[in-house]
């Protein structure tokens, strides 16, 4: 039982599960699956498994589901199984085949977390996993945010295999008799993934005996490293960005050793890549804190600056709703943070909730779904909390009895593709606080000017 004290020991070190959860597991069929549910099981987690079937290798699909039906029946744990019609969403939406079956799993999951079927979802990733993820990002250019590997926690979605080797996998379920099921496109080499697994790791290997343990080991300094990193860089934001917006580029550029990084951190959150960056500092002459371009204007994809006087002034380039920015809520203009549902039970009743906030379910963070801030359009509708049905932004205005010039400003935030919050204005009815939330999010938003 050596492997399954490793997986209890990562699950308490990293504070995954806790014995009051209902674990969703993901379960494909496959080895990795297979020993996370057996895995939870012995360790005495109420689990309930799902299955996903795509329906795209034929009668190998309807094996895997008849594999999980069996495995799940004979263990006595309860199992969902959804069908998806896989080509229909990738019409809809425009995705590649990946990103197709990832999202309509996901959504799926989603929906179970919202009817309280269980509390946190479980997938099988291990080691290699996470160590072919790291080369896919490498090999992409990445930053030390794709660098860093796939975390143990990711919001509702925990990762107890993480650490453990596929070779552990493998010898756990041999040596308990236990039966998987294989992909048989984990063997084709068109996908990167699949050359990264099959040929370009055993080939480190061979040429590098203990490469692999030290690219795991490399990964996991890499992500305390990004913690520390986005530590460091809000401490820096606050000391180079005013109340206002307003970036002070002369003391960014006479203080700091890297001074193009430091800026590119600030204007990265709002659309601005390292080539316009450093167009941005290739301006400063250093002449009396004046800069070549003074007046000149830089375009980011969701706001604008112009220089003066060695400092970038923003300018709202938001407000025709066409332009639109992906957004991370953990970082300026947003922060966000948790809380109980008593801690949030008590500053309602104290009339203490903050008014540029959105308090949510935890569900809304998901498995980290695409944020969206753009300005609002004719025609945009939104679920209001309190309200009935979907109504039109214009009405909200008027009803909150908004000027003219307010409405010009306002931004809206979606989730994928749904409207969740127009900031001090109203929030959605996507992601409420009900009695049968388990906890909150607070997420505050602070817009560049005042």
């Amino acid at each position: 039982m050596k492997f399954v004290r490793i997986v209890e020991q990562f699950i308490n070190r990293h504070h995954l599960i806790d014995r009051a959860d209902t674990v969703i597991v993901g379960l494909s069929g496959g080895a990795d699956s297979v020993a996370l549910l057996t895995v939870l099981c012995n360790l005495n987690y109420n689990v309930v498994a799902t299955h996903c079937n795509f329906h795209l290798r034929g009668e190998e699909s309807m094996r895997d589901e008849a594999f999980c039906r069996k495995l799940c029946s004979d263990r006595n744990v309860r199992l969902l199984v959804r069908n998806f019609d896989v080509d229909s969403r990738r019409r809809e939406a425009g995705e590649s085949l990946e990103m197709a079956c990832r999202a309509l799993r996901y959504d799926w999951w989603r929906s179970l977390l919202k009817e309280n079927v269980g509390s946190v979802i479980a997938v099988g990733h291990h080691r290699e996993d996470n160590i072919e993820t790291f080369f896919l990002n490498l090999f992409r250019g990445s930053s030390l945010t794709g660098l860093k590997g796939m975390l143990p926690r990711n919001e509702l979605v925990v990762r107890p295999l993480l650490e453990c080797k596929k070779s552990e996998i493998l010898a756990y379920l041999r040596d308990h008799h236990l039966k998987y099921v294989t992909d048989s496109t984990n063997a084709d080499n068109y996908y990167k993934r699949n050359r990264i697994r099959n040929r370009l790791m055993p080939l480190i290997s061979d040429e590098f005996p203990g490469a692999i343990d030290s690219v795991a080991q490399t990964i996991g300094h890499l992500a305390d490293n990004y913690g520390l990193y986005r530590d460091f860089c809000r401490k820096l934001h606050d000391r180079y960005v005013d109340a206002d917006g307003v970036i002070d580029l002369s003391a960014i550029l006479e203080n700091e050793s890297y001074p193009r990084m430091v800026l590119f951190e600030i204007l990265s959150d709002y659309g601005f890549n390292m080539s316009q960056v450093e167009n941005i500092i290739s301006g400063f002459d250093g002449t009396n804190g004046e800069t070549t371009f003074a007046g000149k204007t830089y375009h980011g994809r969701s706001s604008s600056y112009f220089l003066d006087r060695g400092k970038l002034v923003p300018l709202d380039d938001l407000n025709d709703g066409q332009n639109e920015v992906t957004v991370d809520l953990n970082c300026h203009p947003f922060e966000t943070r948790r809380m109980t549902v008593a801690e949030f039970t008590v500053l309602k009743n104290a009339r203490m909730l903050r008014p540029e906030a959105m308090y949510a379910d935890s569900g809304i963070m998901l498995e980290a779904p695409e944020f969206i801030m753009r300005g609002w359009r004719t025609g945009d509708r939104m679920r209001p909390f309190g309200l009935k049905g979907s109504k039109l932004l214009s009405d909200l205005f008027s009803n909150a009895k908004l000027s003219l010039n307010e409405k010009k400003g306002v931004k809206v935030i979606l989730r994928n593709s749904d409207i969740i919050w127009i900031p001090r204005v109203r929030c959605s009815a996507l992601f409420p606080v009900t009695d049968k939330t388990e906890e909150v999010i607070e997420i505050t938003y602070k817009p560049l000017r005042k």
